[in-house]
């Protein structure tokens, strides 16, 4: 089960840089995670200062 960004974010960048996969872009208004290159490991969710990030 990938990880997914809700509308909460804020398009801070900072879960783009924890990727290990590169799983995670910025989309047109917030930041997207690519579900087949994502391997769940939650760093992304870990750096989110608004708990944007949740397994789906």
């Amino acid at each position: 089960m990938a990880y997914k960004i809700s509308d909460a974010c804020i398009s801070c960048g900072s879960c783009e840089a924890e990727c290990p996969t590169n799983a995670i872009s910025e989309g047109d208004t917030q930041f997207e995670i690519d579900a087949d290159i994502c391997i769940e490991c939650g760093a992304c969710a870990d750096v989110c200062p608004v708990d944007a990030i949740a397994a789906e």
